[in-house]
């Protein structure tokens, strides 16, 4: 790999706004889920995913993958949140060598319940301070930095 050019004062700018603002924003998200919900962001986002998922389970690889999180952070993650009863891990059904997560009965009452909550701060720090227009064009700039 080559020197990368130098950043522009322009391109300079731009990503330091984006990575302080982003981290900012993440710090208050899961400060606020944690003290109103006792969640963290992880535990959220693994919450959200089970609950779309078909009969609530998936292997641990689609989840990690799902996450963008490596299979010994996914593991570390899971366990966590089985012994505070939001899911349970089980063999896979189909050849019984990987395992599934599934969300609980609990995992998905704790969701519900911080749901709301985590969407008034989501609307608060994020949503509501831009108009439509801008809404859209960071839907659009970020999922071509996801497909990178």
């Amino acid at each position: 790999m080559g020197m990368a050019e130098p950043l522009s004062d322009t391109e300079q700018q731009a990503w330091r706004t984006f990575i302080e603002s982003s981290w900012a924003l993440h710090t208050h998200l899961e400060d606020e889920l944690r003290a109103t919900t006792g969640l963290s962001m992880n535990d959220y986002h693994v919450l959200v995913v089970l609950s779309e998922a078909p009969g609530r389970r998936l292997r641990m690889g689609e989840l990690a993958g799902r996450l963008v999180f490596s299979p010994s952070r996914i593991t570390y993650q899971i366990n966590s949140m089985v012994k505070r009863g939001l899911v349970r891990k089980q063999p896979c059904p189909e050849d019984g060598r990987g395992q599934e997560a599934v969300l609980t009965d609990f995992g998905m009452r704790s969701l519900e319940e911080a749901a709301p909550l985590h969407l008034i701060t989501v609307r608060d720090r994020f949503i509501d301070r831009l108009a439509p227009d801008e809404l859209e064009v960071i839907a659009r700039v970020f999922e071509k930095v996801r497909k990178a």
